[in-house]
């Protein structure tokens, strides 16, 4: 059996077709890995795509030849825009936050006026509590015979003696206590005030001494028994004693000494005491039926 027939025009057709169809095969391929052009664009980015192989039309003519769509290959040009960097010390999720409200500074009081009056100072500036009525002189200037001496707010009866001086009776309740008193000068309106001055009570000086036995003798002339709290020393007074040249004993019992302040007239009471630092030591307590 013969495949081909030289002498047939069919068959010859046939063969004509089928070389030109390798032939257009051939081209294609090579177009495609060869490339169409060894040159490239200068300066201009080229996205790389994937070929597509060439659509090959197939018609019924022979003689046609297929095209390439080269459409798909030009270029595709992408601008980039890198975004700004977040600050180093900023916390990105962080919320935002309004600035606090500016604080109006507070108003400047108004200074205050000076006094009409001044205090300069007092004789005397410093009492005992528990002593007497005593006798105040206050110095300044600019006092009139209008003005009063106020003691913790109490006005007292005034003596105007001249425009620098003013004195008042100080009475022996206002100084009970231990204590700073205010003094100021004003008159009845307050169109008058001066500047306020302290008087210092200070708290007057105490006995030393424990009460801790009697010795009782006929005749009532008794005997206390006491003790220097520093030196723990014993010592025996009688009514009329001074001690520690200072303290009178004006009455003994078994309950309590009483002793009055020769120089601030203070009168003084110490409790009957059943403790003693040094019992060894104490003196001897004798009844009244004892002999001398």
């Amino acid at each position: 059996m013969q495949l081909f027939d030289p002498n047939n025009p069919n068959e010859k057709k046939k063969m004509i077709a089928a070389a030109a169809l390798g032939l257009a095969a051939i081209i294609v391929l090579g177009y495609v890995f060869l490339g169409g052009s060894s040159k490239k664009p200068a300066n201009r980015p080229v996205a790389t795509a994937t070929p597509t192989p060439a659509r090959v039309a197939t018609t019924q003519s022979t003689s046609e030849m297929i095209t390439d769509d080269v459409s798909m290959f030009q270029p595709i040009v992408y601008n980039n825009t890198i975004p700004a960097a977040s600050e180093a010390d900023r916390n990105v999720f962080a919320y935002y936050e309004p600035p606090p409200k500016p604080v109006k500074p507070a108003p400047t009081p108004a200074p205050t006026p000076p006094p009409p009056l001044t205090v300069s100072s007092l004789s005397p500036a410093s009492v005992y509590a528990r002593t007497g009525d005593f006798s105040l002189q206050v110095m300044g200037d600019k006092f009139t015979p209008a003005v009063r001496i106020i003691v913790d707010g109490r006005a007292m009866p005034t003596r105007f003696i001249n425009s620098q001086q003013v004195a008042t009776t100080v009475t022996a309740d206002l100084i009970a206590n231990p204590g700073n008193r205010q003094i100021i000068v004003k008159n009845a309106d307050g169109t008058l005030y001066s500047n306020t001055s302290n008087l210092n009570v200070t708290p007057p000086p105490l006995p030393n001494y424990t009460y801790v036995g009697l010795i009782g003798k006929p005749r009532f002339n008794d005997t206390a028994v006491l003790q220097d709290k520093s030196s723990k020393d014993f010592f025996n007074v009688q009514r009329g004693d001074v001690v520690g040249g200072r303290f009178r004993v004006t009455s003994i019992s078994d309950r309590e000494v009483v002793l009055v302040d020769t120089n601030l007239k203070i009168r003084h009471t110490i409790a009957f005491s059943n403790e003693s630092s040094n019992s060894q030591t104490r003196p001897p307590t004798r009844r009244i039926d004892d002999e001398p």
